[in-house]
Order: C-alpha cells, then structure tokens, then sequence
C-alpha cells in the first residue's frame, strides 16, 4: 500500500491454461505524429497543434451503452516479468486498461504488443512513499525533499522511456501524495503535456485531487484495489463489491498487480459481465477521456 504497514500473505502461482481472448482491433501505433517533441530527454508527450491532446489520441475509442452500469479494470505492474505481461496482454479483453513499469526492459516494445491488442496503456510514476528507500521505488522517484526543478527532471525522464500511453498512474507515493508543493509542479506538466492522471487510490490523506483540479488536469481516483490480499477469494469478494459500486454510481474502476491469481480473476469475471448486466469500459473512460482520431489533422 505503501504506507509503511506490513504485510503477511500467500501468493498462490497459477498456471494459466486459458485461451487467448478473441483478436480486436489494434490501436493506432505509437508515436502518432504530431504528438510528441524531441527533448534532451527523448520525445514527450505534447498537445497537437490543432489541441487534441494524447490522453485523446492513445485512449481505446469506447461507446457507452445508455442505462448500463459500467466497469473498468487496470491492470499494473506489467514489464517487468514476461510470462505474467504476455498473460495479460493476451488473455484480457482489450477493454482492460493496462498499467506499465517505467523501469521495465523494451518498455516500448510491451506498449507496442498491449496496443497491436488493443489495450490502452498507463505509465506508472513512481512516488515516495512513507518508508522510502525502504521501499526502493528506483532511482527516479519523485520526492517531497526535492526541488521543483529535480522533480520535473525525474517526471521528463519517465515520460521519455517509451510513447503510447494515455496517461499516468502512482506507483506506491503515499507520502508524496499529501505534499501538495511537491506535487503541484508535476501535476501542471502533466496538464501542459495533455496527459491524465489515474490514482489507484490508495494514499490516505491525499491532496492529489484538489492539486490537480487547481492545475487544470484531468485527475480520477480508482474505487477499490482489488488485490491487496491476492487470493482468488477475496478478489472476487472485491470484484462484487465493484459490481455494487458501479450499478450505485453507473461506473466503478477497479484496480489490480500482476500476480498470475489477478490475471485469472479479471479473466473469468470480464467473461461473465454482460450476461449480469455490466459493460467492461475502458479506465479512460471513466475519467471523461473522449478518444479522438490519431490521424494527423486535414
């Protein structure tokens, strides 16, 4: 959680006999032009000239269906083991959004086979948390002791590891979450790079969400991380609970990690979805992103 607390539980390794989900359509293939500048830190993110943005570019296009709750699901912690990043990319529907380490070898390559599959994809941001170094969030780490200036470098050189992605999520940050001088300066590039911002809600306390209404950036908070205890038990007590959540509220976001037990819960709930009457959206969806053409304007 990322909150300093310990933690004692069994993960359970499950090996996934399932068949792929059916092809779908792939996503425009990233970099899009237009939509990004060479920097010293490699090509970032940036608003075309025409003001499409590329949280509207890289989202997955979705139509609501009027008068159906919806669910979205972000899987994270993808790139970093291979066998359980190929298990999500291709046993999920290409409705679930998926989540990507920064740190994560051929992170280009990843996004690019998530998005040939029609996954919208999420760069993950790490953030200190309450007992960092303790917990090693690598050596870009955005932190409260930080200038504004360093911090913005470490954002700059994150956004440069690869392209594709709609938006952003924390990677642990609990602390950095409450610290909105720290936050506000990396929250207001975000906006400026025409990105949007997906807490996993898990930061008590947080300042994040008034921070960035302050700096203009389209900022949403997931309902309920579904895996805090990995077991197929109580993630499908979880799922339930975002089933609830989404026909009280008409939409409800639900995240999880890549323990192979998640992947094959998300798989075996978003099959039984539609016959209970629930349509799988797109995370970025839910935070009011309006998918717009890739092409490059006429």
């Amino acid at each position: 959680s990322g909150d300093g607390a310990d933690a004692n539980f069994t993960v359970t390794e499950i090996e996934s006999n399932a068949a792929p989900a059916p092809a779908a359509t792939p996503l425009v293939k990233a970099p899009v032009p237009g939509f990004f500048e060479g920097t010293p830190a490699r090509d970032l993110p940036k608003i075309s000239a025409d003001g499409r943005t590329p949280a509207q570019v890289y989202a997955r296009p979705f139509t609501a269906q009027a008068g159906t709750p919806r669910v979205s699901l972000i899987m994270g912690g993808l790139g970093l083991n291979q066998k359980h990043t190929l298990s999500a990319i291709n046993e999920l529907p290409p409705e679930v959004t998926l989540s990507f380490v920064p740190y994560a070898n051929d992170l280009q390559t990843w996004i690019n086979r998530a998005r040939a599959a029609g996954h919208e994809v999420l760069l993950e941001l790490p953030m200190e948390a309450y007992d960092y170094p303790n917990v090693d969030t690598g050596p870009h780490t955005l932190l409260t002791s930080s200038k504004p200036e360093e911090n913005l470098r470490r954002l700059n050189l994150l956004m440069g590891k690869a392209s594709g992605y709609y938006g952003v999520t924390n990677y642990q940050g609990a602390k950095f979450a409450t610290d909105a001088r720290a936050a506000e300066p990396v929250l207001k590039a975000l906006k400026d790079r025409g990105l949007t911002f997906m807490h996993d809600g898990s930061a008590n306390r947080s300042v994040l969400p008034e921070t960035a209404s302050g700096a203009g950036l389209s900022f949403s908070v997931a309902d309920r991380i579904v895996d805090a205890e990995p077991s197929a038990d109580a993630i499908d007590r979880e799922l339930l609970q975002i089933e609830a959540l989404a026909s009280q509220n008409g939409k409800a976001v639900g995240v999880g990690y890549a323990y192979p037990v998640t992947i094959e819960q998300f798989r075996v709930w978003t099959a039984g979805l539609k016959a209970k009457g629930y349509q799988l959206a797109p995370a970025s969806s839910a935070a009011g992103v309006l998918a717009r053409s890739g092409k490059p304007a006429q």
